[in-house]
């Protein structure tokens, strides 16, 4: 893959401060580090939270037979679909917190290091995800762990995933997104640092 730059597309600054009533915070970071723990410990822990669309979309083409899924024309927007569909249902529940795991921006980066146009639909989400403020500035990254084992819907080995994570970092600083690192640490540990992040947070 040629390296792309993470703010093709990008429209700096953009995110507006004033959001929804639900805060919806978002999780970040390179495949393999560990969001998903992350996220259903603080499911455990009585917080709304939304699981990553691409995962289930890669895993709804492999069930109809298509071997990677992530090749098709058509894959980033099934991913922003997906990902505005939970993004909606999310909107329903009572909850005054919800976490994503992931979002319209992660997909941005995705196409980024795929090398491909951002499409017409992603950048409609981008823009309205921007004016609505949909999503907190505060994005809790999650750094890498040191490795990355590949599984059926993640087939990159470490140094593309240290890329990827570089390619995510440009793309959320592009859309003027404050980023939270969480280094490596148990995952009792990430969910206590950024349980106490919004703890002191007046975001």
């Amino acid at each position: 893959m040629r390296p792309a730059t993470a703010a093709r597309g990008a429209r700096t600054g953009h995110v507006v401060d004033e959001g929804p009533t639900m805060k919806r915070y978002i999780l970040t970071g390179t495949p393999g580090a560990g969001k998903t723990t992350v996220l259903r410990l603080l499911a455990r822990a009585g917080y709304a939270v939304v699981e990553e669309a691409a995962t289930d979309v890669i895993a709804r083409g492999q069930a109809r037979g298509e071997r990677e899924p992530w090749t098709d024309a058509s894959f980033v927007d099934r991913v922003v679909a997906l990902q505005r569909e939970r993004e909606r249902e999310a909107g329903t529940r009572s909850e005054d917190v919800c976490f994503f795991d992931r979002s319209p921006i992660c997909t941005h980066a995705l196409s980024v290091y795929l090398d491909r146009p951002i499409s017409a639909a992603l950048s409609a989400e981008l823009d309205r995800i921007a004016e609505a403020g949909t999503y907190r500035r505060r994005v809790f990254f999650l750094r890498n762990l040191g490795f990355c084992e590949p599984t059926a819907a993640r087939r990159i080995d470490f140094a593309q995933s240290l890329e990827f994570e570089r390619v995510h970092e440009e793309s959320y600083r592009a859309f003027g997104y404050d980023l939270v690192d969480i280094p490596a640490a148990t995952a009792h540990e990430r969910v206590a640092t950024i349980l106490r992040t919004l703890r002191d947070s007046t975001d």
